[in-house]
């Protein structure tokens, strides 16, 4: 197995030092973003895609320090009725996947994508509970969607011999084994698998060995990031919508044009913490186990979103709480 890191979380690093920092980790392997909900400042895109020069110099940074680079991020919602998320991040899928062949990597990761009610929609709508008839309507024409676009998202990703990857995410309309299954029934999908991000199925409180297994051999490539429930959850249960409004004048985070992500509740239900904090040593030995199992060469990197941690102190305490883990495999 291969163990890394998302790169994301080192945004305002250059790549040299981001790659010095996983070395000093003992991890081997890096992912970096190229687009969809947020910036990607660690690889230079345009001159990936067009230049085998560029090429060559950027695989270069990678080979002189030791990691390998192992998939293309391009989280966002390629499905999304909003032009300025939509469009945008279907473009850059594709382009992910054209740089992933050209630069020789296997995996692109992404997310299904949600789109909006009907044709006439606005905003994405997310269905939780399709207790309502309405919503079977609503159901049916979000696939009517989906199964095309990802049949040539397939198409495309075996041209580029590159295996695109899933994350089961909430607000999405593939979000666990049941969706995902649909899809692949629906597509006939073959270069179409999941990213195994642990943490949604852990808040969703599903058994993530369970899914594992479910799978199979449709994993194909893996996230290490953990949550940690909180009393919230006693009132609220885990669909917490307490989230408020990030004010103009501080930091915040695009999720697309004219979008960022919002403030977590101060009592929330759940969130995310760093590898480790929610979830032991030995129930980390428990996943990894049921991913060997499916890939002996299964590539692990480590998704840092843990706000009461610095960046550094979050990587380090989610590398040392792997490592120790696939040492007991």
């Amino acid at each position: 197995m291969k163990f890394g890191a998302y790169t994301a979380c080192l945004a305002d690093r250059s790549l040299p030092e981001v790659l010095e920092i996983l070395t000093g980790m003992g991890l081997t392997s890096a992912e970096v973003n190229s687009g969809g909900f947020i910036p990607a400042p660690h690889i230079p895109l345009d001159a990936v895609l067009s230049s085998e020069s560029a090429r060559r110099d950027y695989l270069q940074i990678f080979a002189d320090a030791g990691v390998e680079l192992t998939a293309l991020n391009c989280n966002g919602n390629p499905l999304s009725p909003l032009p300025n998320e939509g469009l945008k991040h279907a473009d850059d899928l594709r382009r992910s996947i054209e740089a992933a062949g050209k630069l020789g990597i296997k995996h692109v990761i992404t997310m299904s994508g949600l789109p909006g009610t009907d044709p006439t929609a606005k905003y994405p709508t997310w269905v939780v509970n399709a207790w309502n008839g309405i919503d079977m309507e609503i159901l049916d024409y979000q696939w009517s969607v989906a199964v095309p676009f990802w049949k040539e998202i397939d198409e495309l990703a075996r041209r580029w011999d590159v295996r695109v990857a899933i994350e089961l995410h909430p607000r999405n309309l593939v979000f666990n084994a049941t969706t995902f299954q649909r899809l692949i029934a629906e597509t006939g999908a073959t270069n179409v698998g999941v990213e195994m991000d642990t943490s949604h199925l852990m808040w969703q409180q599903m058994d993530v060995v369970s899914v594992i297994r479910e799978l199979g051999d449709r994993i194909f490539f893996a996230a290490a990031k953990d949550i940690k429930l909180f009393d919230g959850v006693k009132t609220k249960g885990v669909l917490d919508v307490d989230f408020t409004r990030v004010p103009e004048d501080a930091e915040r985070t695009p999720v697309a044009i004219g979008y960022h992500v919002n403030a977590w509740p101060e009592n929330p239900a759940w969130r995310f913490v760093a590898v480790g904090v929610g979830h032991d040593e030995d129930y980390w030995v428990e996943v990894l186990t049921a991913l060997r199992e499916v890939d002996p060469d299964m590539v692990v990197n480590i998704e840092h979103e843990d706000a009461e941690m610095s960046t550094l102190d979050g990587l380090e305490f989610a590398a040392k709480t792997l490592l120790a883990a696939a040492d007991r495999l």
